[in-house]
């Protein structure tokens, strides 16, 4: 659906996209994650042609953006960070006139309209002016014009940003609705939310890729040894001579609370070592009072991956 090849965008000596490549397919959620500068939205306003390029390509079902931009646009429903809503209209006089600048044939603008306004649930404020709209119904109304025509791809530019925690569920939803019918790129600075509606994730650093898989292998990725957390009684003996005897064990630290003690263990290579702990403890009779397996989240994994990006 849009292929990105050796895309750089300069200003003056400052490299914003440095050769990035990459291949979104169809009927897929994408998230679009990288810490404030890494080339985010300015790679989003390239492939949406509010920009230009330094050099590089950008193929959206098989129109470049640069030589056959009309072509390329209509493939493309795009929510800037900002929604691009004209506040003294009502949403009705407002999605006509998105309809219009779309060339939306006459005959269907009118069932188009009707169509996103239930999508995204504006119907009722169809004859309100958008300047006394609330946050979140104008984050729908911006919405509602991305979409007013079903192009293949929907473009999300922190979609999300100042709603409070209903709107974002309401916003959430939306976007899996969405998903089920268009491919669509999601940039947040939320990970929960990309790790909550995303299929797939890039992450992306000083303009460069840095990660490209879903959630579940970018955390494999990074999730190196394991760790585990053991809580023995106070009053436990030779449990070092124990840990000292476990070969998987590459190296553990020991934390003595009033009541307790607790046992952090790093696996040596990539091995499962809690049954091995377990019966060997129980076999020299220390009880584990608990036992846990510190898992690393997608936060984890940006902050180590962007941080390599930067070296």
């Amino acid at each position: 659906m849009i292929e990105i090849k050796n895309l750089v965008k300069k200003y003056g000596e400052k490299v914003a996209v440095d050769n990035l490549d990459l291949t979104i397919e169809n009927g897929k959620i994408y998230g679009f994650l990288g810490p404030n500068g890494a080339g985010k939205s300015t790679t989003m306003n390239i492939v949406t042609g509010y920009i230009g390029a330094t050099s590089g390509e950008v193929i959206i079902d098989g129109h470049d953006i640069f030589k056959e931009p009309e072509e390329a646009k209509k493939c493309i429903g795009y929510l800037p960070e900002i929604p691009p809503l004209y506040v003294d209209m009502t949403v009705l006089e407002y999605l006509k006139f998105v309809a219009e600048l779309k060339k939306i044939p006459k005959n269907k603008r009118k069932e188009d309209i009707e169509s996103v306004m239930e999508t995204t649930q504006i119907a009722d404020v169809s004859n309100r002016m958008i300047r006394n709209l609330s946050k979140g119904y104008r984050q729908r109304v911006g919405f509602a014009q991305a979409i007013l025509g079903y192009p293949d791809i929907i473009i999300l530019d922190e979609p999300t940003v100042g709603l409070d925690p209903k709107q974002i569920i309401e916003i959430r939803d939306l976007i899996k609705e969405l998903g089920k019918k268009h491919t669509v790129i999601l940039s947040s600075h939320i990970l929960s939310e990309i790790s909550a509606v995303c299929d797939e994730i890039f992450i992306i650093s000083k303009g460069k890729l840095v990660a490209n898989d879903t959630t579940e292998n970018i955390l494999a990725l990074v999730a190196g040894n394991q760790e585990l957390q053991v809580k023995v009684p106070k009053d436990a003996k030779k449990y070092e001579e124990v840990l000292d005897d476990i070969h998987e064990v590459a190296s553990y630290k020991v934390e003595e609370n009033e009541n307790d003690i607790i046992i952090q263990i790093l696996a040596d290579g990539e091995k499962d070592i809690r049954e091995k702990v377990f019966k060997t403890f129980a076999s020299n009779d220390i009880s584990i009072l608990e036992m846990s397996e510190k898992t690393k989240s997608l936060e984890d994994a940006f902050l180590e991956l962007t941080q390599e990006g930067e070296k």
